[in-house]
């Protein structure tokens, strides 16, 4: 269904148990091959991977667009991060899964780095395209095929990432997308050809996924939901804060795991920014996600977007004030005004949920220390930001929060060069960069004797 306009894009039929057998069949034949080839020969499919994307952006972008409602702009440069994480894993491959000298009591004992087999990815609709290649560049660079079940509301897309891996060279069998809803996947775990799973999606699917490779003793990797605190601290510059900090709340109609989400300010400096945090939601150009100008869309499913309003209700009435946004503009799609709250504490639904959608709630706190307590309080630990003047004390204050990354005076963002993943109820595992690669590869000691 294209979210925009409520009606239906087109339909699919559901992988066959035949079909799912035959697919995993193959996978397992082209496992065997695919892991002899050189990196430099996996890199080059990866590689022209990149090359074909960036030829036919305007189509995976318009597909992405239609099936959950990403502005386009958002959408073209989804597909050009997808072609620089095919070329940075074609590239470095080599070199994190080196060979590595063990000193030991061999003269000669080193680490080796093989592949598992078969990963499954269970990947969510908010990045349809990121969140597969994500995964997916560092698996294939390390000598892994992937089986993908995507989300059922984007499943033309990730058959698009299909066509691509084949016409980029991929043996049959090294990517393949299976259209399956979510009840299929604590089956395809259990099934013997499946190595691994990597997980991005709610904390309850981790929780199910974990609990299904657990049974099967099959390592995987989760990378979970997120409530992420956008500190910001009496010293700092508050109007960058506040454009940066609406900018990443608001970017994909909200509906990112790592969109700042808890607005955590200092008293002193918390009239000026709310101001001007209002000041740019409003100014947020809500619209036809197909159009150039437009910079928010609608969210990708009714149901998401009355979530965001039973938020927003419950805070308001339990004393938060609404500054602006949370209504329905009269139109036809899963449209929602970009809304601030204020005045939000801790135990609001808008504070200790996670929202998936663009609301923005602001808590105000004393002082640093305050700020710091406030937003380890939470089941989430994915990403977070600090706002100050001193990039040292930024620092010290990152050591304090029980985040996977934080970012200073800056947007968090996932890039191939860093590793990417959280705590607690945000997962376990990392993605990117040479941990990323490593997750799901065989750290094999070998030992040889004195000559």
């Amino acid at each position: 269904m294209d979210p925009a306009t409520e009606q239906e894009i087109e339909s699919f039929d559901i992988t066959d148990d035949a079909g799912i057998d035959a697919a995993l069949e193959t996978a397992w034949h082209a496992s065997r091959g695919w892991r002899r080839r050189t990196y430099d020969e996996r890199g080059r499919v990866l590689r022209e991977a990149a090359r074909l994307l960036r030829s036919e952006v305007a189509t995976h972008a318009a597909t992405m667009t239609a099936e959950m409602g990403k502005p386009i702009l958002e959408a073209r440069a989804e597909v050009e991060k997808c072609a620089f994480v095919c070329e940075y894993f074609a590239e470095q491959a080599g070199t994190f899964l080196a060979d590595e000298t063990a000193p030991s009591d061999s003269p000669a004992s080193f680490v080796t780095f093989d592949p598992l087999g078969i990963l499954l990815a269970c990947m969510p609709w908010n990045f349809p395209y990121w969140q597969v290649f994500r995964c997916i560049a560092p698996a294939l660079a390390a000598g892994n095929c992937v089986v993908l079940k995507h989300a059922s509301n984007v499943t033309r897309c990730g058959l698009r990432i299909e066509d691509v891996l084949r016409e980029a060279g991929a043996p049959d069998g090294v990517f393949t997308m299976l259209v399956l809803p979510s009840a299929e996947v604590a089956r395809l775990i259990a099934d013997p050809r499946i190595a691994a799973v990597s997980l991005t999606g709610s904390t309850g699917a981790g929780r199910s996924v974990a609990a299904a490779a657990g049974e099967h003793v099959k390592k995987c990797v989760l990378e979970l939901g997120g409530s992420d605190a956008f500190i910001v601290l009496e010293d700092a510059d508050v109007d960058a804060a506040a454009e940066v900090g609406a900018r990443s709340r608001f970017q994909n109609a909200g509906q990112s795991c790592i969109s700042a989400k808890r607005f955590i300010v200092v008293d002193s400096v918390a009239d000026e920014f709310e101001e001007r945090l209002v000041e740019r939601a409003r100014a947020i150009r809500v619209g036809d996600p197909t159009a150039e100008e437009t910079q928010m869309g609608p969210l990708a499913r009714a149901d998401l977007r009355e979530s965001i309003e039973r938020q927003l209700r419950e805070s308001v009435a339990r004393g938060a004030q609404l500054r602006t946004g949370g209504t329905r503009p009269p139109r036809s799609g899963f449209f929602l005004e970009p809304a601030v709250l204020t005045r939000c504490d801790v135990g609001m639904p808008a504070f200790i949920e996670e929202t998936f959608g663009p609301l923005a709630a602001v808590t105000r706190v004393r002082d640093e220390d305050e700020a710091v307590e406030v937003a380890n309080h939470s089941e989430f630990g994915l990403g977070g930001n600090v706002w100050t003047r001193d990039t040292g004390r930024g620092v010290r204050m990152a050591h304090r929060l029980e985040t996977g990354g934080v970012f200073i005076n800056g947007m968090t963002h996932s890039d191939p060069r860093l590793p990417f993943g959280g705590v607690r109820g945000s997962g376990y595992g990392r993605e990117l960069h040479r941990f990323g690669i490593q997750e799901f590869v065989d750290i094999k000691t070998v030992w040889l004797p004195a000559d």
